[in-house]
């Protein structure tokens, strides 16, 4: 069994799809946009102009899945009570995703070394999303 983190950015998805492959190296596995939808919207699902966004993505990163989609695209994003883990493979890596999810974002924990790790840090990105960053010893 596997888990994977749905995230819907409410007409931000292709910005951060963008954003996840410039900062984590995020390879997009697979993206769909409602026009491209076998079967079209329920009428009135989505706003006018929405065609065009993101219905349903995969990122990988690192092997891990993140999927992604505008949802209904129908206000702003809210994302909280829940963080999105990465586990770095040493503290030069975990510095440099730290770094770059931290651009246009909130640092809500300073990287740095902790009783259980080496370097572990919390950072709000840009659209809201919380980001567990640490390496394991």
């Amino acid at each position: 069994m596997s888990i994977a983190p749905y995230l819907f950015f409410e007409g931000r998805a292709e910005e951060a799809i963008d954003f996840y492959t410039r900062a984590l190296g995020a390879e997009v596995t697979m993206r769909m946009r409602f026009s491209e939808s076998p079967d079209p919207p329920p009428p009135g699902m989505l706003p006018p102009g929405s065609e065009d966004r993101i219905m349903h993505a995969e990122l990988s990163i690192g092997g891990a899945a993140l999927m992604v989609s505008d949802g209904g695209c129908k206000g702003t994003a809210a994302f909280g009570g829940f963080a999105v883990s990465l586990a770095a493979t040493d503290a030069a890596q975990a510095q440099r995703w730290f770094v770059a999810l931290a651009e246009g974002g909130t640092v809500q924990m300073p990287l740095g070394p902790t009783f259980w790790s080496p370097a572990f840090g919390v950072v709000q990105d840009g659209f809201g999303v919380s980001w567990m960053i640490g390496v394991t010893p």
